[in-house]
């Protein structure tokens, strides 16, 4: 692994920060999430269109630019940074990746040009809570996420005409009130031979039904997916390898994640040392007491480590390397997670009000630990895949 960045990675880095610092201040991240949409339609169609953001990752065959997984983390890093409202993540981490891996060639050629030009948004449905499950991140992905049977879920039927028909609900999908594509998993086969499958339901098709839903992180947009005998198709051929897919996508999903939250993480630090050199007690700025620096010290020193493990993980997961997404996530969330409470301890007063953006950083912690599983679950199972303590005897 080279750990240098080249010039066109240093140039998307200076382009987007220098885009997003002005059109990304915390109040345009307020306005942005209480859209219909959740984010700012206008910075979506100059990410899209003028910079390619969707279409980073994908092949030029499809339209996309070409570039690595890497390059689309970097890009995701940024937006961390000012923790920017749209539908990159769900679009170009979660539903591209698997059309890309899943679809036929007539779909990768009707849908991943439209999604790499900004043309169309997507999202992943996915029932219940099994969203961290389904992309291998906190378990076995044995497909029983998904419901079926008397479980739940959402269910897939031949439809009479020909296609299939899907029925059931889904919350706390990403996006998934405003995508104009939805990736939906569902269960064929009955209870007996249950077995899970995507599909493709277009938006404004006729039984679907979406509504926005209130989430802890206001920049992480949630919606319910209501499917009532909804024409769907299927997403690849009968034989696919979907779990498979699922899960090399959700370790590069992870990763991404954990570059985010980096970014995230960054940008909290900063603003925090900025603060403590200004703000004064007994007369001298707070930031030169020792039990200050210190605190600082100990975020910094997080969220460097953080940092390498998660481009780490972007690298393997474009390179087909060890999957290491999950792991790089918890040590990515945990580092976002004490730079924000950190923030809002030196702030004082101020850090814990509704106006302040301190509390932004903490709630996209909190937020993505709900979406994507808790620290000591990710870290947990990470452990497990590794065998790490086969044979270890535990000192009590």
């Amino acid at each position: 692994m080279d750990a240098r960045f080249t010039a066109e990675q240093d140039e998307i880095r200076r382009t987007l920060r220098e885009l997003l610092l002005k059109r990304c201040g915390p109040e345009e991240v307020r306005s942005a999430v209480r859209t219909g949409v959740g984010h700012d339609a206008g910075l979506w169609e100059t990410l899209a269109q003028q910079l390619g953001l969707p279409g980073l990752a994908l092949p030029t065959a499809y339209g996309g630019v070409g570039c690595s997984f890497a390059d689309l983390a970097l890009a995701c890093e940024e937006s961390g940074r000012v923790l920017a409202p749209s539908p990159l993540l769900a679009t170009a981490a979660l539903a591209a990746p698997l059309i890309l891996a899943l679809g036929t060639d007539a779909q990768r050629a009707g849908l991943l040009p439209r999604i790499a030009a900004g043309e169309l948004t997507a999202a992943l449905a996915v029932p219940g809570a099994g969203l961290p499950t389904a992309l291998g991140l906190v378990g076995d992905n044995g497909g029983d996420w998904a419901g079926g049977g008397r479980a739940g879920g959402v269910q897939a039927r031949p439809g009479e005409e020909g296609g299939w028909r899907l029925y059931g609900e889904v919350e706390r999908v990403l996006d998934g009130h405003s995508a104009g594509l939805l990736l939906v998993a569902a269960h064929t086969g009955g209870f007996a031979r249950a077995r899970t499958r995507i599909f493709l339901v277009a938006e404004g098709a006729q039984g679907l039904v979406r509504m926005r839903q209130t989430s802890l992180d206001e920049t992480r947009t949630q919606g319910r997916v209501q499917l009532r005998q909804v024409r769907a198709e299927l997403l690849g051929e009968e034989d696919g390898d979907v779990l498979g897919a699922l899960a090399s996508v959700g370790d590069g999903a992870a990763a991404v994640l954990a570059v985010e939250a980096v970014g995230a993480a960054d940008r909290a630090l900063e603003r925090t040392i900025a603060h403590v050199r200004q703000r004064e007690q007994f007369g001298r700025a707070i930031g030169s007491f020792q039990a200050v620096k210190h605190r600082l010290a100990d975020v910094y020193v997080r969220v460097q480590a953080a940092r390498s493990a998660a481009y780490y993980a972007a690298w393997a997961a474009g390179a087909g390397g060890e999957r290491v997404g999950g792991l790089a996530l918890a040590q990515g969330l945990e580092a976002l997670r004490t730079a924000a409470a950190e923030a809002i301890q030196l702030h004082g007063g101020i850090g814990f009000t509704w106006e302040h953006e301190a509390q932004l950083y903490f709630k996209r912690a909190a937020g993505d630990e709900l979406l994507f599983g808790p620290v000591h679950r990710l870290r947990a199972y990470a452990a497990d895949a590794a065998r790490l303590f086969d044979g270890a005897e535990v000192a009590v």
